[in-house]
């Protein structure tokens, strides 16, 4: 299982090379990254994941994205919309992480997303770049957004990320500095490990049922 920053923007959508950006995530503690729109690759011991981001507006058109983009080392997501999109893209084959959950309204995930989320294996990304960059309102916004999804990922336990959302290596942060800020959503150290873990959670090959006949 690989400590994971779960989204990381290098050239052109950021301002440093992928290289440059893995060889600073193993100096800042982390085994791998998920960059955003870069192949599938090793720099160095760390892994780098192909993200997929797919928004498309319609749940049927993500669908259709979805099926496109199967294949190793590739990590799709969906920035998260309404509440009845977020439960069908919950229950989606082929998602594995819903986005940007902080900007969505209060009730865009509820327990019964949480309960599709579960049993699907589709994680919940907490970007904590919300938490660095933001003031004000905006910030206690995306804490709360956060505290009600931890609430009911200790209830139904879906898988959960966490990125850094970096678009340089200054924005990139060390594994002790995340797990800081995860103090302040009431995360001990045990919730912080395995939410670095919760890429390699959810990109795992899926077990298939075994039929036996005797």
């Amino acid at each position: 299982m690989q400590i994971t920053d779960a989204c990381v923007y290098p050239c052109p959508n950021g301002s440093a090379s992928v290289r440059r950006m893995a060889l600073e995530a193993r100096a800042l503690g982390f085994d791998s990254i998920v960059a955003h729109e870069t192949p599938a690759c090793m720099i160095g011991d760390v892994t780098v994941l192909c993200g997929v981001r797919i928004t498309a507006p319609a749940a049927k058109d993500v669908n259709t994205q979805v099926k496109r983009e199967k294949g190793p080392g590739r990590v799709v997501s969906v920035p998260a919309r309404d509440s009845g999109f977020n439960r069908v893209v919950c229950g989606m084959p082929g998602v594995h992480i819903l986005r940007d959950i902080y900007v969505a309204d209060k009730y865009a995930f509820d327990h019964v997303t949480g309960k599709i989320a579960a049993d699907n294996g589709t994680a919940i990304d907490l970007d904590l770049s919300p938490l660095i960059t933001m003031r004000g309102h905006a910030r206690q916004k995306a804490i709360h957004r956060y505290l009600d999804i931890l609430n009911l990922h200790h209830h139904f336990e879906f898988p959960i990320t966490i990125s850094s959302s970096a678009r340089s290596v200054l924005g990139m942060r060390t594994v002790r500095d995340l797990a800081g800020l995860c103090s302040i959503l009431g995360m001990d150290e045990e919730d912080v490990r395995q939410a670095l873990l919760g890429v390699a959670q959810v990109t795992a090959p899926k077990p298939t049922a075994v039929m036996v006949i005797s």
